[in-house]
């Protein structure tokens, strides 16, 4: 079931989740909700407890690798305007 909530942003950029949908969402204070912005568009969505397990196993082992074959900032920088470059619009 879809909801339509109205909510508005303080003067410290703060948004306050209505009670209706913190409840519905199981939502506490300190949850950690992921912010994707598209166009005029803002999702907010819940971060799941496996989501953020499987997230730091996978940032470990990337740094192992990283490590491993000796990428530098520089490397990581590149590889980043490269696919920013080549990225279709």
């Amino acid at each position: 079931m879809e909801e339509l909530e109205v909510t508005k942003i303080s003067s410290k950029g703060q948004v306050v989740l209505p009670l209706a949908v913190r409840n519905r969402l199981h939502l506490s204070e300190g949850e950690k909700l992921i912010v994707f912005c598209d166009n005029d568009t803002v999702i907010l969505k819940k971060i799941e407890r496996p989501v953020m397990e499987r997230f730091k196993e996978l940032l470990k082992k990337s740094r192992a690798w990283a490590k491993k074959v000796r990428l530098t900032p520089a490397d990581v920088e590149e590889a980043i305007r490269y696919v920013r470059s080549t990225k279709k619009r």
